[in-house]
């Protein structure tokens, strides 16, 4: 008894440990995703940049998609699955493709606003912009999935918002305040609303996160190539295929698909209370590789502000008494409760 209790515990600081490594190294990676989309050659279109990377996803997940169907015919012949959980996580789809589609219409113009964001406000600011998910994640949690919101966390919410203003503005200097910013809230409040719209879909057992995220990134991609194309002139197709470009194409969807799957990864070892937490830091790592690479400027203000938003969601995220555990059905599958936090870091 006293040898199993023991062998418990290794267990569990192992998993722990293994769940604070592919978080460190999921913020790493996320933290470099602006300065890989600002890096990239001049003559990219953020439209068509944004398509390719979708595709790559999409491309990248579809290997782990497949994978993830075997693994459920494997758990319905070993008895863990009944035959109608297995049908309705395979086939599940069926009965929601027009919600597919509006899911990839939102994450199509969710993905090339995120960009533009970065484009506009730099890669610190629109890092510390995009942190304003939390607050979305809160409001669409509590309208759309009736989940309860504390009195502490509404006034962490004003004091992100505050952090947030004074590192953008300078200390309060409105003419400092850029658009890009602005447009990065909006497509935080996209990306949360629809994994919101998700969450009731994936409690069902009708869709799974790794399908979505394979099928959305495809009709996102798909979407804004149809409109590239339609907006542009044909002879641009051949900055698809320039090598250099190409390169900057795989290099962001592989970075982003990576991020993804070590975020899963993270979920998989730590409560998604800690994994948000674990990831709060991205506006600094952000900020340590823009000034490196891209020469801008990381101010006292972007300091204190990034500290102010770091603790409030530090505090928002602070599990309660009464914890919701994560379910997981295998070391590939997991079903999600509280999706709209599980995948507000992967934007």
């Amino acid at each position: 008894m006293k040898n199993t209790i023991i062998k418990n515990q290794k267990m569990t600081n192992e998993n722990y440990i293994k769940g604070i490594l592919f978080g460190i190294i999921c913020v790493i990676l996320m933290g470099f995703q602006p300065i890989i989309a600002l890096s990239r050659p001049a003559e990219i279109d953020i439209m068509i940049f944004v398509a390719m990377t979708c595709l790559i996803q999409a491309l990248l997940f579809f290997p782990i998609m497949m994978m993830e169907r075997k693994k459920m015919r494997s758990n319905y012949e070993e008895g863990l699955f009944t035959f109608d959980e297995m049908e309705s996580l395979l086939y599940g789809y069926k009965k929601n493709i027009v919600f597919i589609l509006f899911l990839g219409t939102i994450f199509a113009v969710a993905n090339f606003l995120f960009f533009v964001a970065i484009e506009l406000a730099g890669a610190i600011n629109a890092s510390l912009a995009a942190k304003t998910s939390i607050f979305f994640a809160l409001l669409f949690g509590y309208l759309i999935n009736k989940e309860k919101v504390s009195s502490t966390q509404i006034i962490f919410i004003f004091v992100i918002f505050f952090g947030l203003l004074l590192a953008i503005t300078q200390s309060f200097n409105l003419l400092e305040f850029n658009i890009g910013v602005g447009i990065m809230i909006i497509a935080s409040a996209l990306y949360v609303l629809a994994h919101s719209l998700t969450k009731p879909v994936i409690d069902r057992n009708e869709l799974t996160p790794i399908f979505l995220v394979c099928i959305r990134n495809a009709l996102s991609g798909i979407i804004l190539t149809a409109i590239y194309f339609f907006l542009f002139p044909i002879e641009k197709v051949n900055l698809i295929f320039k090598p250099l470009n190409i390169s900057f194409f795989f290099l962001m969807g592989a970075v982003c698909s990576i991020t993804l799957f070590l975020y899963y990864l993270t979920l998989k070892y730590l409560e998604v209370s800690k994994s948000t937490i674990l990831m709060s830091p991205t506006p600094i790592v952000t900020a340590l590789f823009a000034m490196m690479i891209l020469g801008e400027h990381f101010t006292i203000f972007h300091s204190i502000g990034a500290i102010l938003i770091i603790f409030s969601i530090i505090i928002i995220a602070k599990p309660k008494k009464e914890k919701t555990k994560l379910r997981q059905r295998d070391n590939l599958l997991f079903t999600t409760q509280d999706l709209n936090e599980i995948l507000i870091n992967n934007i």
